[in-house]
């Protein structure tokens, strides 16, 4: 599991290691508060180089969920510095079953009850809509014959709120911490032309999906969308040290020049944005996704990882299995026919994953949602060894 999805390039890169002991020979922290580094400047460059041709600014902060909060402050401000007094776009849309961070902002635009619902009397009302969750489709089209209307709904439903709507957030491609529901080709793109319709920025978390974990390196290069806001952690620093990057466009930089009384500033900051140290680390990861052609090199992997889930999804308890990039997600049902859940309280994923522990292989689920999501750099013996253990865990389980 990568490490909780961060491990990139697997454990002591020897260029990773000489690059962060390099810097700290210089310097280990200062602040960018009125302040610059070498490294942050460096890596800003880089950032913009490689995301999406509309991004060009980068602010820094500390991990996933201060990078999501910093998104949605900008986006309210925006609107606030650009509109005044008769300020209405207060209000952020999200997807159904949506995880971005465990700070207050971020649990706001969230949808997942086990991980928010303690905490709903200090959120901020959000407007939602529903999840592409093909396997479990809300539009009762799970027996087949789509006809797209997640994508309907989710138009009206944005059309409704558009006057009041700052932002929707969504991560793309998959949504992680919901399970890893792999969204269909074409609805990121839907849900960003529907954004672009109504004048209404588009946040894309990339924490998870990231720094080519989808194939590509940005999840959402494989729709050719541009958001106004591209959030990034975890794969940042590749598993070594804290950081996080919210890349905006230059519309969005723009209505945050001061007019001279500190109205349009955007005060906000943490001690360790951008530290020199992390900074060092990602730039030497970005160094070997080019040096090392990695994004070439996981292909093969992809497929072994593709053809891997085809087989464990044929066994019994297995009702889905999902696959995107290098994450393989399979969902363990108690009848494969009419797609029951096993009763929470039997604990089916996590006892399948305990079983794989006494195998060596360290895996943890989500409810009963197992999923593999490997460090880049696995190879073709070591990912076998994941998906066989795996396969045999699941096909001679007994359900207690």
């Amino acid at each position: 599991i990568s490490s909780l999805w961060v491990n990139i390039h697997g454990h002591n890169k020897p260029e990773i290691n000489q690059a962060i002991a390099g810097q700290l020979q210089r310097i280990a922290h200062s602040t960018l508060l009125g302040s610059a580094s070498v490294p942050s400047a460096l890596l800003a460059r880089r950032l913009i180089d490689a995301a999406p041709d509309r991004l060009t600014r980068v602010f820094y902060s500390d991990n996933g969920s201060t990078a999501v909060e910093v998104a949605l402050k900008q986006a309210y401000q925006f609107w606030r510095n650009k509109n005044g007094k008769k300020n209405t776009r207060l209000n952020f849309a999200r997807l159904q079953y949506a995880y971005h961070g465990d700070t207050i902002g971020a649990v706001s635009v969230g949808g997942i009850d086990l991980f928010h619902e303690t905490f709903g009397q200090l959120l901020f009302d959000t407007i939602e809509i529903p999840a592409p969750y093909c396997y479990r489709c809300l539009m009762k089209r799970d027996g087949g014959g789509c006809k797209w209307e997640c994508i309907e709904s989710a138009r009206k439903i944005i059309s409704k709120h558009k006057d009041s709507l700052a932002a929707l957030i969504m991560e793309p491609l998959v949504q992680g911490a919901a399970g890893f529901i792999m969204h269909p080709e074409g609805y990121l793109s839907s849900i960003a032309s529907i954004c672009r319709d109504h004048d209404i920025l588009l946040i894309l978390d990339e924490v998870a999906v990231g720094f080519g974990r989808t194939g590509t390196l940005f999840a959402c290069e494989q729709e050719n969308v541009q958001p106004d806001f591209l959030v990034l952690s975890k794969g940042l620093t590749a598993g070594y040290m804290p950081l996080a990057a919210t890349l905006s466009t230059e519309q969005i930089f723009e209505a945050f020049l001061d007019d001279g009384d500190g109205g349009k500033s955007f005060y906000h900051g943490h001690s360790y944005s951008g530290n020199q140290l992390a900074c060092a680390a990602a730039l030497a990861s970005l160094e070997i996704f080019k040096t090392e052609n990695v994004l070439t090199a996981i292909q093969p992997r992809i497929l072994q990882l593709k053809n891997a889930a085809e087989e464990i999804s044929d066994l019994p308890l297995v009702g889905d299995a999902r696959h995107r990039g290098l994450i393989a997600a399979f969902e363990l049902v108690a009848d494969k026919e009419t797609k029951k859940a096993f009763p929470k309280s039997w604990y089916i994923g996590e006892k399948i994953c305990r079983e794989m522990v006494k195998r060596g292989i360290l895996m943890r689920p989500l409810g009963d949602v197992v999923y593999i999501i490997p460090p880049l750099s696995i190879t073709e013996k070591e990912l076998e060894t994941v998906t066989t253990q795996l396969y045999n865990v699941i096909k001679n389980f007994e359900v207690a």
